[in-house]
């Protein structure tokens, strides 16, 4: 239970890797290889909202180039 609440009162930062992949990551750890700020902070439920509203095609950008190069 107190990790929850943990997290509950951290701060996360909104990252994107390379195939315009989302996650959350708590801004007071370094982001990992591959990873950068997508430019939204806030507490869990604001991130993950954040994401929601941005990240509405889930598939990765090598799949999506790559459905789109055979559709030509």
């Amino acid at each position: 239970m107190q990790e929850t609440e943990e997290f509950d009162d951290a701060v996360f930062d909104v990252v994107v890797n390379d195939e315009e992949q989302y996650s959350i990551w708590r801004n007071d750890m370094p982001l990992p290889l591959g990873w950068t700020n997508a430019g939204f902070q806030g507490f869990k439920d604001e991130c993950l909202a954040y994401i929601d509203a941005h990240w509405t095609d889930m598939r990765p950008l090598s799949v999506r180039r790559d459905m789109e190069a055979r559709q030509r």
